[in-house]
Order: structure tokens, then sequence, then C-alpha cells
């Protein structure tokens, strides 16, 4: 027998995880790895100045940490499993208990002509993200979430509708630092601008809550020009936050079935676009807004939505902490600032409409 290509047989089974990647054991090293950053992106943030930590979250934290130690370090690929487990498995428990925190009810609290502002704002960002995505070469998955972020709810809308299409790493890190970028300098430059326009609390709240990212950068932005426009503001917010299911079984529609849309795959589309963890997500949307878990809390005598609301924020840590560590510079790099131009024309068209409609419908509430 030829002993070179036993030795390189050999060479390749000592090279072998000791474990299947289909094993449930192996997801457990690499889960360790991003459990372990995800503590520390915690306890980070929690050192920073107050001021600071309202307006850099600590999903920022884990992402960036993520990076360093997965581009630095390069990490084996015997940790790829745990990895992969805390993105696309933990991300979508979060994302079926974040559903016990919304309710539809909020949707009709702000009024019809609020909810119209809402829906043609989404669609818009969506719109302007997808265009200028094409038109400057834009990767497609990468756009759509620089527009999901801006239309919903920011990182979490992002974080949600990433495993529904397909996005890599890069594409959702991108994404997010764009995101809390123009987000981030939304906190300081609304107020100002509020003040120097004159706008009432409920219009100054209405324009914050309409085109603000993040749901903590709208309570931010809103509180920092007064108490009112902060109600207001977080009111409308949970608006947006709340269709969120809709805009992950619009953009799983988009892009099942590699996006052909013919006729006769309308059936599989469908039922690829609406993955179970969308359907519980939906259902603890409904739970809430008829009271079940509220009474549960009750009845427990804990609770609940506090609960699912904290599980659902450490898990979402825990994952965006794996997409730093899975994600490399240098791919990264091949897509260069274009994401930054998208980020920003979708973020400047959002704002300037939403505060045109401000002006000719009125804010939320009609005050």
């Amino acid at each position: 027998m030829d002993a070179l290509p036993e030795a390189a047989r050999l060479r390749r089974l000592i090279a072998r995880p000791p474990l299947k990647a289909s094993s449930p054991l192996s997801i457990l090293p690499g889960l360790a790895v991003v459990v372990a950053v995800a503590l520390a992106a915690r306890f980070a943030h929690g050192r920073v100045p107050p001021a600071i930590g309202k307006l850099v979250g600590e999903v920022i934290f884990a992402v960036v940490m993520g990076l360093v130690i997965g581009n630095v370090l390069r990490l084996s690929k015997f940790l790829q499993p745990g990895i992969a487990f805390a993105f696309r498995t933990l991300l979508r428990v979060a994302i079926v208990l974040l559903g016990a925190t919304f309710s539809f009810a909020a949707a009709v609290a702000i009024g019809g002509r609020a909810l119209l502002m809402v829906v043609f704002l989404m669609a818009l960002a969506l719109a302007t993200a997808h265009l200028l995505g094409r038109f400057l070469g834009l990767p497609g998955k990468l756009a759509t979430l620089i527009g999901v972020g801006t239309a919903v709810c920011g990182n979490t809308a992002i974080s949600a509708v990433a495993p529904v299409i397909g996005a890599r790493d890069e594409e959702t890190s991108f994404a997010i630092a764009t995101n809390t970028l123009f987000g981030t300098l939304a906190v300081f430059a609304y107020p100002v601008m509020g003040h120097a326009l004159g706008m009432s609390d409920a219009a100054f709240g209405t324009w914050a809550g309409l085109s603000v990212n993040d749901t903590s950068q709208v309570v931010a932005t809103g509180f920092a020009y007064t108490e009112a426009a902060g109600s207001v503001a977080t009111v409308v917010k949970l608006t947006r936050n709340t269709l969120m299911g809709a805009v992950i079984i619009l953009m799983g529609l988009l892009y099942a079935g590699g996006g052909q849309g013919t006729a006769g795959s309308l059936g599989q589309r469908l039922k690829q676009s609406v993955p179970p963890f969308v359907l519980a997500f939906l259902g603890m949307c409904l739970l809430n807004t008829l009271g079940v878990i509220a009474w549960a809390s009750h009845e427990l005598g804990r609770d609940l939505i506090g609960d699912a609301q904290l599980g659902a924020k450490f898990l979402i840590l825990v994952a965006l902490a794996a997409v730093g560590l899975g994600t490399r510079f240098d791919a990264m790099r091949r897509i260069g600032l274009r994401p930054f131009w998208v980020g920003l024309a979708t973020a400047l068209v959002t704002s300037g409409t939403s505060f045109a409609m401000i002006r000719i419908l009125g804010p939320a509430g009609g005050r």
C-alpha cells in the first residue's frame, strides 16, 4: 500500500472535529464562546457613562467585540456550529419572545391617519433603499436590510429579517452599523431641529416616532425634547414595531424561490416566507392583544411580558455577538462605503417626507 495516500487520509481524520456538525453537542464550544462575548459586551456597556450607553446600545458592543475577536484570532471551524446556532436558532426564539411585548391594539391607539403615515413611510423606506442599492450596485439583501432597519424597528428588524432572506453575516453587520450610525445622529439632531422649527410636542413626537430607527433611539430623541413628545414618539414607534411581522412575511415572499415570482410557485413561496417562528411571533402578539399574557402574569404572580422582554433582549445580544464573530473584514471591505450612502439617503428621504406629512395631515391623535 502506498504510504503517502495513507498518511494524507490520516491527517484528514485528525483535522476533523471529533463531533459531527449535526450532533447537538457540536454547538456547545462555539455557543460558549458566543455567550462569553455577549456577557463581556454587557459588562463593558454597563461601565460606560449612562449618556453614552443610551446612544450606543449593548448590541453594538457585542457586534464590535465579535468582529475584533473573530478577525484577530481567526476562530477554528470547530466553533462554527455553535456560532451558527446562536444566530439562527436563538435569534428565532428571541423574535417569538418579542411577540409577547407587541400589541395590535397599539396600531389602533394612534388613529387611522397616523397609521396611514406609518405604513406609507415604511413602504417608502424599503423602496428607497432598494432603488438606491440597485443604482449603486449594492448587494440586494444588504439594501433590503438597511431599508428594513429604517422602516421598522432598527436592529431588531434587521436581525429578524436577515435569516428569512438568507443574508450573510457581513451584510447583517453592515446594516446594523449603518442603522446605528444614523439613529445615533438623529438623537442629537432632531431635538435641535425641532426647537428651531417650533414644533409642538405632538408633532415632534410623531416625527421622531415615524423616522428615527431603533426603539431606544426614538425614546431618547422624544424625551430629549419633552416628556409629552417622548410619550407620543413611543406609541408611534411601537406601532411600527407591531408591523414587523407583516414586513418579515413580505420580505420572505419577495426572496423565496429565487425571486422568480411565477404563479405556479406562489404557494411554495408563501410557505417558505412564513416560517414557524414568524407564525409564533404573530401568535404571541395576538395573545398579548387579547390580554392572555396579562392574565397568566396575574395568575402566576410574575410579569411575563417583562420576562419575555428581558429574555429576548439577551438572546438578541447573543445572536448579534455571533454575527460579529462570523463576519470577516475582508468581505466588508469589498462592499465599501456604498451602504453608508444608501443608509444616509434613506434616512433623509424618510425624515423629510414624514415631516411634510405631519405638516399636511397633522400629528398622531390630531393634536
